[in-house]
């Protein structure tokens, strides 16, 4: 069986990260994506590093399961083909800067004129209005504004810390791809589309919201200073190597006092109560990192599992690969891509039972599915290669 996105088709005009991982998401999920793109260089991430045969990684782990049509929409006749595809679609998202789209002549206005039930998605940074609304942006500055980098610090008051991976980007595409969906389930029962506006800010500080701004809830309340509960990571050093243990309950306490054979623990007032651990936390991650030091990796994790406490290994990149728990849910797939080789990428990570996903290809070549789409619009021959002449000449 098909994807459960089967039979709708997305026009992709976006770059980078945010807009080409949200419409991968749905391409894996079976819808047709077609990627528009420049005939001069295409989605920027094709020219990233860490490449091999002409195709970069950052490109590949964000567009597979896409075809790719190169089209030079400053000219008249490319300006046409696209028009004619839109009216073909079901979605079209773009993520220039506030405006762009409109000063290219593809605003929605122009789009529904074709299109009229079709779902518009703008992505931006900051959002459509407001002081930051023109200002370029990469995801730091996103990290900056939202909070996100001060909470990282783990307090108001330290150096704010950057998340060492591209949060915001991610988050966004997401929720983009998460929004389309709902938007056309509405279509489906109204027959109506509508305009779908998302920002990085937004994608972000509604994530945030759901877990660490608890002191900026309740209206009224005087917002006081975040300060850290600790600044020790859940994370301890062994004989052997990292391992991660946490625990909340006062069954789990207690299973970690039966693990690292510490019955005197719980005699200890600091500790007697979650909320006294919580208060006490410095002295008590102390005190467990300094039980965790004496043996190895695979001492400990075996201990605190057969106790009952949550716990892991802390694995390298290279390392997760082949981690048994990885290994036995088929989170990583290979496949075989035809100019780029043998390659790894994580799967589809819902697991539909009636309409399973699939990786059906690898990143396409820019522009590798141009005569195929014009062709599928009713372009002769004969002018599809007028039409990529034109391209060239421009």
């Amino acid at each position: 069986m098909p994807g459960p996105l089967h039979g709708f088709r997305i026009v992709d005009l976006t770059s980078m990260i945010s807009g080409p991982l949200a419409t991968m998401i749905l391409a894996d999920q079976g819808a047709d994506v077609i990627k528009v793109e420049n005939p001069d260089g295409g989605d920027h991430t094709r020219a990233a590093n860490n490449r091999r045969n002409g195709f970069s990684a950052s490109f590949l782990n964000n567009n597979r399961n896409k075809r790719s049509v190169a089209l030079d929409l400053k000219n008249p006749a490319a300006r046409e083909a696209m028009f004619r595809l839109l009216s073909t679609a079901d979605v079209f998202v773009q993520n220039f800067r506030p405006g762009v789209a409109e000063r290219m002549g593809l605003g929605e206005n122009a789009v529904r004129a074709v299109a009229p039930a079709i779902v518009y998605v703008s992505i931006s940074g900051f959002g459509d209005t407001g002081p930051y609304a023109q200002k370029p942006v990469y995801d730091p500055l996103i990290q900056a504004v939202s909070g996100l980098a001060t909470i990282q610090a783990g307090s108001d008051t330290e150096r704010p810390r950057l998340v060492r991976t591209i949060v915001p980007d991610k988050l966004t595409a997401y929720n983009a791809a998460q929004a389309i969906t709902a938007a056309l389930l509405w279509r489906e029962r109204t027959g109506q589309g509508q305009h779908i506006r998302l920002s990085m800010l937004d994608a972000v500080i509604a994530f945030l919201w759901a877990s660490d701004m608890g002191s900026q809830t309740f209206v009224g309340e005087q917002i006081p200073q975040q300060e850290a509960a600790s600044f020790i990571d859940l994370i301890y050093e062994t004989a052997t190597g990292p391992i991660s243990a946490a625990v909340q309950t006062n069954r789990e306490w207690l299973a970690l006092t039966r693990a690292l054979e510490k019955p005197e623990w719980l005699d200890d007032a600091r500790f007697k109560t979650p909320a006294l651990r919580q208060r006490h936390i410095n002295e008590r991650l102390i005190l467990t990192q300094e039980v965790l030091r004496t043996r190895s990796a695979e001492h400990w994790l075996e201990r605190l599992t057969r106790e009952g406490v949550p716990c892991a290994p802390v694995l390298t990149r290279t390392a997760m690969l082949t981690d048994p728990q990885v290994v036995a849910n088929g989170i990583v797939e290979e496949t075989q891509h035809k100019a780029a080789g043998r390659l790894r990428q994580a799967r589809p990570a819902a697991r539909f039972s009636a309409t399973p996903t699939t990786i059906r290809q690898g990143g396409a070549a820019l522009g590798e599915h141009t005569a195929e789409v014009l062709a599928e619009l009713g372009y002769s021959g004969e002018q599809i290669e007028a039409l990529g002449s034109q391209e060239h000449a421009a």
